[in-house]
């Protein structure tokens, strides 16, 4: 497992993908409870709240969504807000046409990453 890895501010472990290989990896080894997030737009790592089971607390996963958004293709190309897909484990599929590091998705949440919060996390991070 090569996964960029994050800990929220309550310690829970975030796994992100690198590329598509490491995207499958990452939903291979995602428990179907678990939460999985996703930019709405294409060239996302998808990332991963480790719960082991806890319920995840809002920060939590905002603060996840905000890694996730941090390291998309979106945030790179527009430096603007970013939309990020929230869905469990048990929501993902893979189809046989389905490129690699491609899944559906069944349902999800939508979720706003505001662009002052991507940039306090490049901040806080390159101390």
């Amino acid at each position: 497992m090569n996964f960029r890895q994050y800990k929220t501010s309550s310690g829970k472990r975030v796994l992100l993908g690198k590329s598509a290989e490491t995207n499958e990896e990452l939903l291979a080894q995602a428990g179907k409870s678990e939460l999985i997030l996703h930019t709405s737009k294409p060239g996302s790592p998808f990332a991963n709240i480790k719960s082991e089971g806890d319920l995840l607390q809002k920060e939590d996963i905002y603060e996840g969504a905000i890694m996730c958004a941090k390291h998309s293709q979106d945030w790179r190309d527009n430096k603007k807000d970013v939309k990020v897909h929230l869905f469990l484990g048990s929501d993902t599929f893979k189809e046989k046409s389905m490129s690699l590091g491609t899944f559906g998705v069944k349902k999800f949440k939508e979720l706003l990453v505001r662009k002052e919060d991507i940039l306090n996390f490049e901040k806080s991070k390159s101390l």
